[in-house]
């Protein structure tokens, strides 16, 4: 028996394609940027990284750096603009070439070196990003 339902009998019906797709992924997008951009991803504990810049890509939700230190290339997590600049950091800071050491939280798995940066120190001046997290 084929039963023909009518567009009253599925609440979904009559959405748009787009908007069924939102509705459904939105509670999956929401948590896994919520995951990202706080702290859950990271070891809890800080480590010090010295690179030169290789790469800068500044703005929001937060800033992004390529770091090179020892060989190897690191992703560096900075403040968002207005966390910077409160810091007393500028963007030419971050120019390519530059020297940076970073205080700050690496991922939980050190193989993808990432790092959350909670203090920038440049030219031995340091720059806290969260100056009230211990």
């Amino acid at each position: 028996m084929i039963r023909h339902l009518r567009a009253a009998a599925l609440p979904f019906a009559t959405l748009p394609l787009a908007a069924l797709a939102a509705l459904l992924l939105a509670p999956f997008l929401i948590s896994q940027a919520a995951a990202h951009h706080g702290w859950s991803w990271t070891t809890g504990g800080n480590i010090e990284l010295t690179g030169i810049i290789r790469e800068a890509k500044l703005g929001n939700p937060h800033g992004e750096l390529k770091v090179e230190a020892e060989g190897e290339v690191w992703t560096v997590e900075v403040g968002q603009p207005w966390r910077n600049e409160r810091a007393g950091l500028s963007d030419s800071d971050f120019a390519v070439g530059n020297e940076i050491t970073i205080v700050g939280e690496p991922s939980a798995d050190m193989a993808q070196k990432l790092l959350k940066a909670e203090m920038i120190i440049i030219s031995g001046k340091e720059y806290p990003l969260y100056p009230n997290r211990s």
